[in-house]
């Protein structure tokens, strides 16, 4: 896996003596974009550790973990389960097919249940010192959702590095947390660690998020309105920031999570939110299952949007060469 990570200037969230950088993740690999791959390396060595022959985690239809998931399984000699919250009535997404073709069986488990029984899952031969699950019998090591645990904030917390330590102010959207976490344990004393939820009326995220911290006195701030309508919604402002930032500074983004993350800091600061000769970090955390999503249509910025995904990957593939 590639590690070396590249720290790219925004040039247009640039001015009034405040500099903004980001830290660009999805550069390491197409399909274990960003931060999957940091989530995921802990959890992997301890099933591997356990001798598991199986991983097995949740998500949605177009997850970037399950993608992430069953390719690093894949390259791990291990089979992988992806428990899917949709029915087999629904149509296969582009994301689920992708995983397939990895080879992860997936288990359709609905939508109105799906957190009862993903923690029926989770509460096989739970290790409460790590936070994970293995079945013995089976050899399923299980995974929460979006890497959610003590080994995925550990993983989380090696994105930091002495690269990084400059920085005033770390920002990253946030999911189930399980990212934020390990930054805010790895940040400088000196940093100050900012998430942008993208969810919507989520009140457990900030007991979720200190229940990962290792010192729990340890402060970060918790931004949640810019979440532009909840989880995966969308709308102009966003669709069209996101297309001119690519115009601009050639960053690819999803409307998930990295789309209303870079918003949010743009809106930032041009409400003066940063002090003047603020040096800002913002996490680049990969992933863009989310914009094949998209409706197929002849307007420019719903096409441009869905060929970030294929440029992006297309550029990877070019470098490597």
């Amino acid at each position: 896996m590639e590690t070396s990570i590249t720290i790219d200037p925004i040039e247009s969230f640039s001015y009034l003596n405040i500099k903004c950088s980001i830290l660009r993740l999805d550069k390491i690999h197409p399909i274990v974009s960003g931060n999957k791959w940091f989530k995921l390396r802990y959890y992997i060595k301890d099933a591997t550790a356990h001798q598991a022959t199986t991983l097995a985690s949740f998500g949605g239809p177009y997850s970037n973990h399950l993608v992430a998931l069953a390719y690093a399984a894949k390259m791990n000699n291990l089979k992988s389960i992806g428990y899917v919250r949709a029915t087999k009535n629904d149509i296969l997404t582009p994301s689920l097919q992708e995983a397939k073709n990895y080879g992860m069986h997936l288990e359709f488990i609905g939508r109105s249940h799906f957190q009862k029984i993903k923690n029926e899952f989770l509460a096989t031969n739970y290790e409460s010192d790590k936070q994970t699950s293995y079945d013995k019998k089976t050899g399923v090591y299980y995974i929460d959702e979006g890497g959610y645990g003590k080994l995925g904030a550990e993983g989380a917390a090696t994105i930091l590095n002495e690269k990084t330590k400059d920085y005033d102010f770390i920002i990253a959207a946030v999911g189930t947390g399980t990212m934020l976490a390990g930054l805010i344990n790895a940040a400088a004393h000196h940093q100050k660690v900012i998430g942008i939820s993208v969810l919507k009326n989520e009140a457990s995220i900030t007991a979720e998020i200190k229940n990962l911290l290792i010192d729990k006195k340890k402060t970060f701030t918790l931004l949640s309105h810019f979440h532009q309508g909840g989880y995966a919604k969308i709308n102009s402002t966003l669709v069209h920031f996101m297309n001119e930032l690519w115009q601009k500074e050639k960053i690819p983004t999803d409307i998930v999570y990295t789309g209303k993350l870079l918003l949010a800091v743009s809106c930032l600061v041009k409400e003066k939110y940063f002090k003047e000769g603020s040096k800002i970090l913002v996490i680049q955390s990969g992933g863009q299952q989310g914009n094949r999503s998209l409706p197929k249509r002849s307007e420019e910025h719903t096409s441009e949007l869905q060929s970030q995904f294929r440029i992006s990957y297309a550029v990877f593939c070019l470098k490597k060469k």
